[in-house]
Protein backbone atom coordinates (compact mmCIF):
# COMPACT_ATOMS: atom_id res chain seq x y z
CA UNK A 1 0.00 0.00 0.00
CA UNK A 2 2.77 2.18 0.99
CA UNK A 3 5.20 1.67 -2.11
CA UNK A 4 1.91 2.41 -4.00
CA UNK A 5 1.17 5.41 -2.28
CA UNK A 6 4.72 6.73 -3.62
CA UNK A 7 7.02 4.98 -0.99
CA UNK A 8 10.33 4.47 -2.55
CA UNK A 9 13.32 5.03 0.58
CA UNK A 10 12.99 3.21 4.13
CA UNK A 11 15.00 3.39 7.14
CA UNK A 12 13.93 0.33 9.23
CA UNK A 13 15.24 2.10 12.55
CA UNK A 14 16.33 5.13 13.96
CA UNK A 15 18.30 5.24 17.54
CA UNK A 16 16.54 2.77 18.40
CA UNK A 17 14.70 -0.26 18.45
CA UNK A 18 11.89 -1.46 16.14
CA UNK A 19 9.90 -4.10 14.86
CA UNK A 20 12.28 -4.20 12.24
CA UNK A 21 16.06 -4.18 14.15
CA UNK A 22 18.57 -1.73 16.33
CA UNK A 23 18.98 1.38 15.78
CA UNK A 24 22.59 2.82 16.69
CA UNK A 25 22.99 4.64 19.60
CA UNK A 26 24.80 8.29 19.55
CA UNK A 27 27.90 7.14 21.03
CA UNK A 28 31.35 8.26 21.11
CA UNK A 29 33.83 6.72 21.09
CA UNK A 30 32.11 3.44 19.58
CA UNK A 31 31.64 2.03 16.47
CA UNK A 32 27.82 0.31 15.62
CA UNK A 33 28.81 -3.16 17.32
CA UNK A 34 26.27 -2.28 19.86
CA UNK A 35 23.23 -5.01 19.40
CA UNK A 36 21.73 -7.94 17.49
CA UNK A 37 21.02 -7.80 14.00
CA UNK A 38 17.48 -7.79 11.90
CA UNK A 39 14.23 -9.48 13.53
CA UNK A 40 12.78 -11.84 11.11
CA UNK A 41 10.13 -9.02 10.41
CA UNK A 42 13.51 -7.09 9.07
CA UNK A 43 14.53 -9.77 7.03
CA UNK A 44 11.21 -10.29 5.33
CA UNK A 45 11.17 -6.46 4.76
CA UNK A 46 14.28 -6.44 2.80
CA UNK A 47 13.03 -9.31 1.06
CA UNK A 48 9.79 -6.97 -0.16
CA UNK A 49 11.91 -3.71 -0.87
CA UNK A 50 14.21 -5.50 -2.98
CA UNK A 51 11.13 -6.55 -5.15
CA UNK A 52 9.21 -3.62 -5.31
CA UNK A 53 12.60 -1.37 -5.83
CA UNK A 54 12.52 0.25 -2.38
CA UNK A 55 15.88 1.81 -1.28
CA UNK A 56 16.89 0.58 2.12
CA UNK A 57 18.86 3.06 4.04
CA UNK A 58 21.39 2.14 6.57
CA UNK A 59 22.03 5.11 8.38
CA UNK A 60 20.89 4.77 11.79
CA UNK A 61 21.04 0.80 11.69
CA UNK A 62 23.78 -1.11 13.92
CA UNK A 63 26.51 -2.81 12.97
CA UNK A 64 24.84 -6.36 12.74
CA UNK A 65 21.84 -5.02 11.15
CA UNK A 66 23.77 -3.21 8.49
CA UNK A 67 25.57 -6.82 7.39
CA UNK A 68 22.48 -8.31 7.94
CA UNK A 69 21.37 -6.00 5.51
CA UNK A 70 24.40 -6.59 3.30
CA UNK A 71 23.76 -10.60 3.17
CA UNK A 72 20.09 -10.51 2.40
CA UNK A 73 19.80 -7.56 -0.08
CA UNK A 74 20.65 -7.81 -3.53
CA UNK A 75 20.31 -3.50 -3.80
CA UNK A 76 23.01 -1.06 -4.16
CA UNK A 77 23.84 -0.47 -0.20
CA UNK A 78 22.62 3.18 0.41
CA UNK A 79 23.66 5.42 3.64
CA UNK A 80 22.50 8.59 3.05
CA UNK A 81 23.89 10.47 5.93
CA UNK A 82 26.93 9.08 7.59
CA UNK A 83 30.56 9.55 7.79
CA UNK A 84 34.12 8.16 7.98
CA UNK A 85 34.56 5.83 11.14
CA UNK A 86 38.39 6.09 10.44
CA UNK A 87 38.23 9.86 11.06
CA UNK A 88 35.41 10.52 13.50
CA UNK A 89 35.12 7.12 15.79
CA UNK A 90 31.43 7.66 16.54
CA UNK A 91 28.92 5.00 16.69
CA UNK A 92 26.98 6.82 13.81
CA UNK A 93 29.54 6.28 11.40
CA UNK A 94 30.93 3.63 8.95
CA UNK A 95 34.05 1.65 8.88
CA UNK A 96 36.28 1.04 6.39
CA UNK A 97 34.95 -2.37 6.21
CA UNK A 98 31.51 -1.23 6.13
CA UNK A 99 32.43 0.96 3.25
CA UNK A 100 34.12 -1.57 1.17
CA UNK A 101 30.73 -3.32 1.81
CA UNK A 102 29.23 -0.28 0.15
CA UNK A 103 31.83 0.21 -2.60
CA UNK A 104 31.31 -3.71 -3.45
CA UNK A 105 27.65 -3.38 -3.66
CA UNK A 106 28.22 -0.37 -5.98
CA UNK A 107 25.78 1.51 -3.56
CA UNK A 108 26.10 5.24 -1.94
CA UNK A 109 27.10 7.25 0.70
CA UNK A 110 25.71 10.76 1.68
CA UNK A 111 27.72 12.98 3.66
CA UNK A 112 26.48 13.40 7.36
CA UNK A 113 26.89 17.87 7.80
CA UNK A 114 26.40 17.04 11.74
CA UNK A 115 29.10 18.63 13.59
CA UNK A 116 29.63 15.25 16.14
CA UNK A 117 29.87 13.18 13.68
CA UNK A 118 32.29 15.38 11.47
CA UNK A 119 34.62 16.47 14.52
CA UNK A 120 37.46 13.90 15.32
CA UNK A 121 36.78 14.58 19.20
CA UNK A 122 33.04 13.84 18.93
CA UNK A 123 31.58 17.14 19.97
CA UNK A 124 28.74 19.54 19.46
CA UNK A 125 30.19 22.25 18.57
CA UNK A 126 30.85 23.92 15.45
CA UNK A 127 33.98 23.13 12.65
CA UNK A 128 34.83 23.99 9.40
CA UNK A 129 34.00 22.85 5.87
CA UNK A 130 37.93 21.86 6.04
CA UNK A 131 36.83 18.85 8.02
CA UNK A 132 33.43 17.87 6.01
CA UNK A 133 36.16 17.78 2.74
CA UNK A 134 38.50 15.44 4.72
CA UNK A 135 35.59 12.74 5.37
CA UNK A 136 34.72 13.25 1.59
CA UNK A 137 38.24 12.28 0.94
CA UNK A 138 38.54 9.45 2.85
CA UNK A 139 35.11 8.16 1.52
CA UNK A 140 36.04 8.93 -1.93
CA UNK A 141 39.40 7.06 -1.51
CA UNK A 142 37.21 3.92 -0.09
CA UNK A 143 34.16 4.31 -2.51
CA UNK A 144 35.50 5.87 -5.19
CA UNK A 145 34.90 9.28 -7.26
CA UNK A 146 30.85 7.63 -8.50
CA UNK A 147 29.20 6.10 -4.63
CA UNK A 148 29.92 9.46 -2.40
CA UNK A 149 27.75 12.49 -2.06
CA UNK A 150 25.86 15.36 -0.13
CA UNK A 151 23.68 13.75 2.72
CA UNK A 152 23.46 16.70 5.10
CA UNK A 153 21.05 16.27 7.93
CA UNK A 154 19.38 19.65 8.08
CA UNK A 155 15.88 18.33 10.07
CA UNK A 156 17.89 19.22 13.44
CA UNK A 157 21.07 18.63 13.57
CA UNK A 158 24.07 21.23 14.73
CA UNK A 159 25.65 21.81 10.71
CA UNK A 160 28.70 24.04 10.32
CA UNK A 161 27.87 27.55 10.82
CA UNK A 162 29.50 27.81 7.39
CA UNK A 163 26.95 25.86 6.02
CA UNK A 164 24.37 27.12 7.99
CA UNK A 165 21.18 26.20 6.03
CA UNK A 166 20.40 24.65 2.50
CA UNK A 167 21.45 28.34 1.55
CA UNK A 168 24.91 27.51 2.10
CA UNK A 169 25.56 24.84 -0.61
CA UNK A 170 26.85 27.21 -2.46
CA UNK A 171 30.04 27.59 -0.24
CA UNK A 172 30.73 24.00 -0.07
CA UNK A 173 30.92 23.93 -3.45
CA UNK A 174 33.61 26.39 -3.63
CA UNK A 175 35.42 24.79 -0.87
CA UNK A 176 35.79 21.76 -2.73
CA UNK A 177 36.66 23.71 -5.92
CA UNK A 178 39.01 25.44 -4.01
CA UNK A 179 40.22 21.58 -2.36
CA UNK A 180 41.12 20.50 -6.07
CA UNK A 181 37.62 18.56 -6.86
CA UNK A 182 37.28 19.21 -10.45
CA UNK A 183 33.49 20.27 -11.89
CA UNK A 184 33.32 16.73 -12.69
CA UNK A 185 33.33 15.59 -9.72
CA UNK A 186 31.69 18.19 -7.58
CA UNK A 187 28.66 17.57 -10.13
CA UNK A 188 28.98 13.92 -8.97
CA UNK A 189 29.26 14.73 -5.76
CA UNK A 190 26.15 16.93 -5.76
CA UNK A 191 23.59 15.55 -7.50
CA UNK A 192 24.86 13.03 -10.33
CA UNK A 193 25.69 9.76 -7.86
CA UNK A 194 22.50 9.99 -6.24
CA UNK A 195 20.57 9.96 -9.60
CA UNK A 196 22.80 6.77 -10.39
CA UNK A 197 22.24 4.74 -7.48
CA UNK A 198 18.57 5.94 -7.44
CA UNK A 199 17.89 4.67 -11.18
CA UNK A 200 20.02 1.56 -10.62
CA UNK A 201 17.53 0.88 -7.37
CA UNK A 202 14.66 1.71 -8.46
CA UNK A 203 15.18 0.60 -11.75
CA UNK A 204 14.47 3.74 -13.66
Amino acid sequence: MLYHAGLRSIGPVWSRTTLFGEGVPFRYPSDGDTGGGLTDHGLRLVKRCNELGIMIDLSHLNMAGFWDVARHSDAPLVATHSNAHAITPHARNLTDDQLDAIRDSDGMVGLNFAVAFLREDGQMADTGIDQMLRHLDHMIGRLGETRVGLGSDFDGAMVPSEIGSISGLPAMRAAMGAHGYDDALIEKLCHGNWLRVLEKTWGA
